[in-house]
């Protein structure tokens, strides 16, 4: 819960504030850029949300804040509103399920509404609101777990839904020891027609991406859109294994066709086919320099 005595002065005067226990993980301006921005290293607001709206979209960030930074002077009345709005869908399918989680240093993760078994990408914060409303989508029969980083609560996952966790051996330490299924492969592994996991090794050993349909590409830390570089960008200081086997890692990548990147860390992009294309070319030459 935010504190209103630790209130950042950085917040523009009104009911939504960020206070200083804020970890910078960027949740809250990728989500609802219109209210929060960055100043002096942390989340602060810009803009009083002024329509229902804005509201939502600040409420949705208030509950996906890792860090329950985020709050408001008076308390809102609607919040289960705000609540049931989660997973918010991104396209087709494929919805973000908001609750960031402090464990994943505030990653995204995403779930893969399908008929033959929906799939969690990575784990959010297990929280009542969402469990249900997952629950009346139809449950979790996979939880694909991009790389060690983002596992979060997926222990409780995997018990309320008897799913079974996927995740790289080369990434399983403690605390994923019992994951159902264990990936042992450098190539390829499908998981279904129209769902291919991808090695990536390079900002852990074991990273791989999920591709799903050729379309949607959920990229964990490997890959993401930098707002900074107004670029596709993978991120040499939080490389944790090994820049050289990045690149290569990213070279594979590029012969593969998708849509949207969709990331656990960094922000979201969508662009037809050879803008990706591009756009990818754009990233290794960039990775080569660094």
């Amino acid at each position: 819960m935010a504190h209103l005595n630790l209130r950042r002065p950085q917040n523009v005067n009104g009911d939504f504030y960020v206070d200083t226990t804020c970890i910078d993980c960027d949740t809250c301006r990728w989500m609802t850029p219109e209210v929060f921005y960055r100043v002096d290293e942390q989340s602060a607001v810009h803009h009083q949300p002024t329509t229902e709206a804005e509201r939502l979209a600040a409420l949705q960030a208030l509950l996906s804040c890792p860090t329950s930074s985020i709050g408001t002077i008076e308390k809102p009345t609607d919040i289960k509103i705000a609540q049931q709005s989660f997973p918010i869908l991104v396209s087709e399918n494929v919805y973000h399920c908001g609750y960031h989680s402090e464990k994943s240093y505030g990653a995204a993760s995403y779930l893969i509404q399908r008929s033959e078994g929906n799939i969690l990408v990575d784990s959010p914060r297990f929280t009542p609101p969402l469990v249900k409303k997952i629950e009346e989508m139809g449950g979790i029969r996979y939880l694909y777990l991009s790389h060690q980083d983002d596992v979060a609560d997926h222990q409780k996952f995997a018990v309320h839904f008897q799913c079974d966790r996927i995740l790289h051996v080369d990434d399983i330490n403690t605390g994923t020891r019992h994951v159902e299924i264990s990936l042992t492969t450098s190539e390829p592994f499908e998981l279904a027609p129209d769902l291919l996991i991808i090695p990536v090794p390079g900002h852990t050993k074991g990273h791989t991406v999920l591709l799903y349909k050729n379309q949607f590409l959920f990229t964990g830390d490997h890959l993401a859109w930098s707002e900074s570089r107004h670029q596709l960008a993978a991120f040499r200081d939080y490389c944790w294994y090994s820049w050289s086997e990045q690149i290569k890692s990213m070279r594979n990548l590029a012969n593969y066709t998708f849509e949207w990147v969709l990331p656990g860390h960094g922000r979201r992009f969508h662009a037809d086919v050879e803008t990706m294309r591009q756009q990818m070319h754009k990233c290794i030459e960039l990775m080569e320099n660094m």
